[in-house]
């Protein structure tokens, strides 16, 4: 993992929604930190320092720093609460995590050399019927991402689930039916036939 992100937090008592509402006011996020058989631990973070973080793609599948004073922790972003109506983030879950036991996380597909795929050289129009996955893995072994190389896909060509090239000491936190499809290259001809044919019943 070669992105490292580092979350500054501080401790806090109050607790409610009186509470929770006035630390919004002082551009505050109320955040929860719990696991690792560990009592659970309320802090606050900074809501745009943590703006900041979630533009990177990485900071939702990646193991963080936690630092409230001179104490670091590893932990990761487990849940996270947004105002339905504006752009605020209103709670926050980490999950500390241990070196020795897995967890289970969702990652991102990324789908490779898709523009230059055989499938799409030839006019074919590409579907993701899955863009994340749930994992279950060691802290170390934690991808920030999946890739799908589609290189040598063509028109009518299907990416099932358990097809994908996990990394080493990574799997699939359920068992995947081996007929879902993760990608699939259409015939855009074939489309506008059928749709012609729609049109002219």
């Amino acid at each position: 993992m070669s992105v490292s992100f580092e979350v500054n937090a501080q401790p806090r008592t109050g607790t409610g929604t009186g509470a929770s509402r006035r630390l919004r006011r002082t551009g505050l996020v109320p955040a929860i930190v719990y696991g690792a058989h560990q009592d659970p631990e309320m802090v606050s973070v900074s809501h745009n320092e943590l703006l900041k973080h979630l533009e990177h793609e990485a900071f939702y599948s990646h193991v963080l720093d936690l630092k409230v004073g001179d104490d670091v922790t590893k932990v990761v972003l487990k849940d996270m609460q947004r105002h339905p109506a504006k752009p605020f983030i209103l709670h926050v879950d980490f999950m500390r995590v241990s070196q020795d036991e897995k967890l289970k996380m969702v990652v991102p597909l990324h789908f490779l050399n898709e523009d230059t795929c055989k499938g799409v050289k030839l006019g074919g129009v590409v579907s993701h019927t899955i863009t994340e996955v749930e994992i279950v893995c060691l802290p170390q072994d934690l991808p920030e991402f999946i890739g799908v190389d589609m290189a040598e896909m063509e028109i009518g060509s299907i990416v099932h689930l358990s097809e994908l090239a996990l990394p080493e000491g990574v799997a699939l936190a359920h068992a995947p039916d081996p007929d879902e499809p993760v990608v699939v290259i259409h015939s855009a001809r074939g489309g506008e036939e059928a749709e012609g044919e729609e049109t002219a019943a």
